[in-house]
């Protein structure tokens, strides 16, 4: 029996080895967690960059990768607390964005500045206990290569937005959206699509 399953299998365990990790009231990992658990763990490609001023909320049990030559810039955050989050390579992720897992992006993907993905939501459906003690849900988010996401929107659980899609500025994203179409608006709609044959981004 493996150690993982140990844990799991005490709730006593898996408690105190919880506290042992997390900080007290906070989604955030310990410093020692940080300093000497995570860094052989996580994987980062060579050439990537993550500033200084950038928040890491990253915990050993959950995934995070950042590929080649990708860059996070200052005052995000990247939280795995629930989930994987995967970066591909050559990925720009802008000022202030926040990213909440479970949460896979692909390679050459811009994103603007104060963005929000999170693939977490809190249960809401009883009645009797505040939405901040019920159950967490998780969705997939999936962003695929080239996509290109504009400043102050919001992708939201388990959508997937294809190859080479454009997301409008300020937009709410709520349903997945096909690769090489714009899409913009709250909730964001499907405004244009490339034309493969005629070469051009045509109005729908």
């Amino acid at each position: 029996m493996s150690l993982l399953t140990v844990v799991k299998s005490n709730p006593k365990l898996k408690k105190f080895v919880h506290w042992m990790i997390v900080q007290q009231r906070r989604a955030a990992p310990r410093l020692w967690v940080k300093w000497f658990i995570n860094p052989f763990i996580h994987k980062r490609a060579k050439g990537s960059i993550v500033m200084s001023k950038s928040r890491l909320d990253l915990f050993p049990f959950n995934d995070f990768e950042l590929g080649a030559n990708s860059v996070i810039e200052d005052f995000t955050v990247i939280n795995n607390g629930v989930g994987a989050i995967k970066i591909g390579d050559n990925t720009r992720i802008g000022l202030s964005n926040i990213f909440i897992a479970p949460i896979t992006v692909g390679n050459n993907v811009m994103f603007a500045q104060h963005i929000v993905l999170s693939g977490l939501n809190h249960g809401f459906e009883d009645i009797t206990l505040s939405p901040s003690q019920q159950d967490v849900v998780t969705k997939q988010i999936t962003i695929c290569d080239e996509v290109w996401i504009g400043a102050n929107s919001v992708i939201t659980a388990g959508v997937t937005i294809g190859k080479h899609a454009v997301i409008g500025a300020g937009s709410v994203v709520t349903k997945d959206i096909p690769e090489y179409c714009v899409a913009a608006g709250n909730p964001a709609k499907v405004i244009k699509k490339y034309n493969f044959k005629t070469a051009t981004w045509d109005r729908v």
